[in-house]
């Protein structure tokens, strides 16, 4: 901090005391690729269908879905959790997963194996909305 602000600070210290929340800042994926399959748009719904590959140690980072996502696991085991910190679900290879649309589905995908996580995620969403939105982390212990 600054010498100038701190003295700023100190003057104002007689001051009633407000809270303003601070930024929340996005947390980012690590080791996490894509590569896009297939897309198409229908009727104003574009159906996107990616394969995604997270690295042992990766994550998604937290995020959401402006439309619904269904999925089934390739390869290895995805640890997913949601906003309450809790994990609530474990897919394995050849399970299915769907994550509902909106920002009150928040959540995070991790890799905790040894090996590759690989899945394939159909997007159904709104023409021109994005495939995901990045959150804040929640508070949890994790990333």
């Amino acid at each position: 901090m600054r010498s100038t602000s701190r003295a700023a600070l100190i003057g104002m210290s007689a001051l009633p005391l407000v809270l303003v929340p601070g930024v929340s800042h996005a947390t980012p994926s690590s080791g996490v690729s894509s590569t896009t399959l297939y897309e198409r748009t229908v009727d104003g719904t574009t159906y996107t269908l990616k394969r995604i590959t997270i690295s042992p140690g990766g994550t998604t980072g937290w995020h959401y879905h402006p439309g619904t996502v269904y999925g089934i696991v390739r390869e290895g085991t995805l640890t997913h959790s949601d906003a309450d910190c809790a994990t609530d679900g474990v897919y394995s290879s050849g399970d299915t997963i769907t994550e509902p649309a909106g920002p009150e589905h928040v959540h995070i995908g991790r890799n905790l194996g040894s090996s590759l996580v690989v899945l394939d995620a159909l997007y159904v969403d709104l023409t021109g909305t994005p495939l995901t939105v990045d959150a804040p982390d929640p508070g949890c212990h994790f990333q």
